[in-house]
């Protein structure tokens, strides 16, 4: 399915009542080019010529609405919020254009604002499945797991099958800690789509469910047919890797994992040594920034939970988010945003702009942080981040908010990288399809963290994931203690915390505390090579 904003935006006439007046001949031949674009895709062709309609046609708000499709497409997603609400100032009953707004805010990061107008598309038009798709996106960008589900499945109940909102029910169940029920919903979509990849690798990621030997064998077909597209072929690669090593095959199992990495690694380039000498000019850049006045409070709410992904950051913020002062808000991409709404406001990138950086500055940006993140303060004082690549930006974290603490996750390099290797990330992370990328990342992080632990004492915590499998109530006190939150006993029993987890991690962190997660072992010489890159 393509962009919901845009399905049928020229089909559906407007609510009764509503009809906008007839266009002249040149504004609706403009109208009708800019049409024309938006079903070719060219969303730039398309608007200039409905600019143009609206230059002629000030105002009509079917041109409004098509343009409005354009400049979403096109990335400028305020400006078509603004159209949007000036189609909607004359039809206050347009359920399409509501569910458009809400797409267009969603995709500006206003996500409440995207909730409130796609209820009102739903109310409007009960019938549209794409609004029910979307207020369930959203509700689930909010962590609000359990009404993205009921929305979810408001959108099946009118298309049965309209597979990215069966993908988004899995997603959400999954979230709620309902992992039965996401499995369920993922053999559905196998059921209806036996070729689909990304379902393969949605069951897969589940961690907590198995494969068995006839799903191995189903996946090594499907990763053999030629009617097969990239995205499901890579996908099915990797749960081809998570079946052979569920059904006790490793060597089979390394090999499906190289070759599905040798897969993605055809579609993402990643530079060890330019990213090496990128965080070497962030080090130095953050290192000249005068120091933080002791005692200094602002930022405190926030919690940052750092570290490279799958070393245990996930059950590290499940144990502060079962405190009652503490929100878990997951994965956020705000303190990347604020960095770069400054870095385009400078026409410089960072770290380049920081030593022209004024205290005031950073002050100014820290109260941006907190402004978009203030919903995850709605209900306690304290909240999460756990974006695992903050990491890189410590220096600025200290900069903007010196009252936050950090804590960065670390979990034995071997697994660390194993674990890595054997997950899709899609977006970012790009170091992860490579054993010797993955070694090189590791150093740098390690080398960054040593740095950022002899700055900032006091202001940084190492977890240690095996330390806290092996001490889980005296680990669990320190981490407690470091980020000024009393004792709760509810931190020893961080899957029982009832939130929303946002995560590869979601099912396994509903688990008691294991000791049995490492994985290496059964792989034996096969990881050698990873070893040695390590130990270099």
């Amino acid at each position: 399915m393509g962009d919901p904003m845009t399905e049928q935006h020229s089909a559906n006439p407007p609510p009764a009542g509503d009809r906008a007046p007839a266009l002249d001949a040149a504004a609706r031949q403009a109208w009708l080019r800019g049409e024309h674009g938006l079903d070719r895709g060219d969303y730039a062709q398309a608007e200039r010529c409905l600019a143009e309609a609206l230059r002629l046609a000030p105002e009509h708000p079917d041109v409004l609405r098509s343009w409005a499709i354009a400049l979403h497409q096109l990335g400028r997603h305020g400006e078509a919020a603004a159209a949007l609400r000036r189609v909607i100032a004359q039809r206050p009953g347009d359920g399409l254009a509501y569910n458009a707004l809400g797409t267009a805010l969603g995709a500006s990061g206003d996500a409440d604002g995207a909730v409130e107008a796609l209820r009102r598309a739903c109310a409007l038009e009960p019938g549209l499945a794409a609004a029910w798709f979307n207020l369930g996106k959203a509700l689930g960008e909010l962590a609000r797991a359990a009404e993205a589900a009921e929305a979810l499945r408001r959108a099946l109940a009118i298309d049965p099958g309209f597979e990215p909102a069966r993908f988004l029910l899995a997603e959400a169940l999954m979230m709620d800690g309902r992992v039965a029920d996401s499995a369920a919903e993922y053999r559905e979509l196998l059921r209806r789509s036996p070729r689909s990849g990304l379902a393969w690798w949605g069951l897969a990621n589940l961690k907590t469910t198995r494969l068995d030997e006839e799903d191995a064998q189903r996946l090594a077909e499907l990763v053999r047919r030629a009617d097969v597209g990239p995205d499901d072929r890579l996908a099915a690669a990797f749960a081809l890797g998570k079946a052979l090593d569920d059904v006790g095959r490793p060597e089979q199992a390394f090999a499906a994992y190289v070759e599905a990495n040798a897969l993605a690694r055809r579609r993402i380039a990643w530079n060890a040594a330019a990213f090496d000498a990128w965080l070497e000019r962030v080090l130095a850049a953050c290192d000249a920034l005068p120091p933080a006045p002791a005692g200094e409070a602002f930022g405190r709410e926030a919690i940052f939970v750092v570290g490279l992904p799958r070393s245990g950051s996930t059950l590290t913020e499940q144990i502060l988010a079962a405190h009652p002062q503490v929100e878990g808000a997951s994965e956020l991409g705000d303190l990347g945003a604020v960095i770069g709404e400054e870095s385009q406001r400078r026409r410089r990138p960072f770290p380049d702009w920081v030593g022209e950086a004024t205290p005031e500055d950073w002050r100014r940006l820290g109260g941006r942080y907190l402004e978009r993140t203030a919903r995850w303060r709605e209900r306690r004082p304290r909240f999460t981040d756990k974006a695992p690549g903050n990491w890189v930006l410590i220096g600025a974290i200290r900069a903007m908010l010196p009252g936050a603490r950090i804590v960065d996750c670390r979990r034995d390099a071997v697994e660390t990288c194993w674990s890595c290797f054997r997950q899709i990330f899609w977006q970012a992370h790009e170091y992860s399809y490579d054993l010797g990328d993955l070694a090189a990342y590791w150093h740098a992080h390690d080398r960054a963290l040593r740095h950022w632990l002899g700055r900032h004492a006091g202001a940084v915590r190492e977890q240690v994931y095996e330390d806290l499998l092996a001490e889980p109530e005296a680990q669990t006190r320190a981490l407690l203690a470091f980020c000024g939150l009393p004792f709760d006993p509810a931190c020893l029993r961080p899957h029982e915390a009832a939130r929303s987890v946002r995560t590869a991690s979601a099912a396994q962190v509903r688990e008691p505390l294991r000791r049995d997660t490492a994985r290496t072992s059964r792989y034996g010489a096969l990881l050698d090579p990873l070893r040695r890159a390590l130990a270099r």
